[in-house]
């Protein structure tokens, strides 16, 4: 498989990020095969690959390759025996779904998971990159991890993830933060293993971070817990909106081809479970950058929906590549649910163009025009941001309005903060914080009144719920959720956990719907779908 793409430059002179990296000062302990040792605030640090957002913008033409034959070597097979883990995970389904690899690593070399940090010995901390406030509860992390590891110098302490892909990050962690044994990105997730036993036996600060994407790792191990399983169907994205970091931490857009992912669905049918969330930071690209086959998301959605797995969503999705062939085989219903997440993040024309979104306000009310009509009892929910440079009262009063108009029902919410190497980064970020705040307070009034008006339509009905387990607040209360994602509340017995259940809707409340149990139920499904599927 090949991939083209073009990469964008920010306005006004680039950044020299290679400077964060500039160790000339520091003391060189020792350089073979690739990686440099130095002396840094009195601890050896090996770096074998730093990050480099210079390398992370780029988008050529190299093959992509995919390797099947992967596995833990012989001599880490028992390396963690009688050893514990623990990973803290931070971010989007993304993240979740890389901590469920590394869960599996973990286990094959015999380790055992647990939460409490003084039994742990790895700690890692798989990092998110997109807000601000992320970050800030990392480095908080490693504080009140500072003492932990002056208790247990054993510890392993480990920072992985989206923030790792950072220069300014990495080379905050090795000036303010020495304790820190390990750090890695996203690329190179697979390279657990051997990362950890160098930073075990070495005892030194092992930094490695690709910043170039590197080939697809198929047969990965993955340690999956509950009713619902992530499943990876591309990595990167090529989008390059001007506020967000993906693009750099994530690497270009390359699919894993269908076969794969057919064959993975097909066993988590086998294994039970009961409802799966396709990933990737842009599904809607799926398929562009194979070259021997025309195939796109559409098919692949269109396919899936003939294996035995009772709901299959997605996430996330952008609306510039959310073509009408998709929105034909949503349409068909069966274990493909109602629910969307689109996220528009402006409803200002002026303000995408901005935000590098590539779609104008109309265009994106064309697109729920479309998705509505196909699909009557679709729910819509999204991503937005207020405060962008440059955001106009009235253009925040457009968002506002298309929020109305396209009847979001729930969506995330977030003040613009920016990310270090983006080109808004280089905009001057004209709107005073109390401003944002006041359009952040306003916008979550909306999205309130939305989520309620949309939960009312319910009010009578019987709905379809997957049982999730005990409410968090009241153990004599189940909670579970629709095939469109909303929360349920209802008196049940235990024992309906993990099934599907069928309740009538009594009061539909703002963020929740509470309702009344009538009795388990088979999970909705148009026509029969076989095991085998395609």
């Amino acid at each position: 498989m090949t991939k083209e793409g073009q990469g964008r430059q920010a306005a006004g002179p680039a950044k020299d990020y290679a400077k964060y990296f500039d160790f000339s000062g520091a003391k060189v302990i020792a350089q073979e095969e690739g990686k440099t040792t130095y002396r840094i605030n009195g601890r050896n640090v090996q770096i074998s690959s730093p990050p480099d957002l210079r390398e992370g913008k780029k988008r050529g033409k190299e093959e992509i390759r995919v390797h099947y034959d992967t596995g833990i070597a012989e001599d880490m097979k028992t390396f963690g025996t009688g050893r514990y883990y623990c990973i803290f995970t931070y971010g989007c389904q993304m993240n979740e779904h890389d901590t469920e690899i590394m869960r599996g690593l973990f286990e094959e070399m015999g380790y055992t998971a647990t939460e409490d940090k003084q039994q742990a010995d790895v700690i890692l901390i798989n990092t998110c990159a997109v807000r601000e406030n992320a970050e800030d509860k990392v480095f908080g992390e490693l504080g009140h991890l500072k003492r932990l590891k002056l208790q247990k110098p054993e510890l392993v302490l480990g920072v992985c993830g989206c923030m790792s892909q950072e220069v300014s990050v990495v080379n905050r962690i090795l000036e303010k933060h020495p304790h820190v044994d390990l750090i890695f990105g996203t690329h190179n997730i697979h390279r657990l293993p051997e990362l950890l036993k160098e930073a075990h036996y070495g005892k030194e600060m092992v930094v490695e971070v690709w910043s170039k994407e590197g080939d697809i790792i198929e047969n990965l191990p993955k340690k999956r817990e509950g009713l619902r399983a992530w499943v990876n169907i591309m990595y990167g994205c090529d989008k390059f909106c001007t506020y967000c970091i993906v693009p750099y931490t994530r690497g270009k857009e390359r699919s894993r081809v269908p076969e794969d992912v057919i064959a993975e669905v097909r066993e988590l049918a086998r294994q039970g479970f009961k409802e799966i969330t396709l990933l990737g930071q842009n599904v809607n690209a799926y398929g562009k950058d194979f070259a021997d086959r025309n195939y796109r998301f559409g098919d692949l959605m269109d396919d899936i929906r003939k294996i035995d797995i009772p709901r299959v969503r997605f996430t996330t999705s952008h609306p510039r590549d959310f073509d009408d062939h998709l929105i034909e085989v949503l349409a068909k219903g069966g274990n493909l649910v109602e629910h969307i997440h689109l996220p528009f993040q402006s409803g200002s024309s002026e303000v995408l163009k901005r935000m590098s979104r590539k779609y104008t306000r109309e265009q994106f009310l064309s697109l729920v025009g479309r998705i509505r009509a196909a699909m009557p009892n679709a729910v819509l929910t999204s991503d937005i941001i207020v405060g962008f440079p440059g955001e106009t009262e009235e253009q925040f009063e457009e968002t506002l309005e298309v929020v109305r108009e396209a009847g979001i029902s729930m969506a995330y919410t977030f003040i613009y903060s920016p990310r270090a190497g983006t080109p808004a980064a280089e905009m001057e970020d004209n709107v005073p914080y109390e401003a944002k705040q006041r359009r952040l307070a306003r916008l979550n009034e909306v999205i309130a009144e939305m989520s309620l008006a949309s939960n009312l339509e319910l009010a009578g009905q019987v709905v379809e719920v997957l049982v999730e387990g005990e409410s968090k607040n009241n153990a004599s209360v189940l909670s579970g959720r629709t095939r469109s994602n909303k929360l349920i509340h209802f008196e049940g017995p235990k024992s309906w956990i993990g099934q599907f259940a069928k309740v009538r809707v009594t009061q539909p409340q703002t963020w929740f719907i509470r309702a009344e149990a009538i009795g388990l139920a088979e999970p909705e499904r148009e026509w029969p779908i076989t095991a085998g599927g395609v």
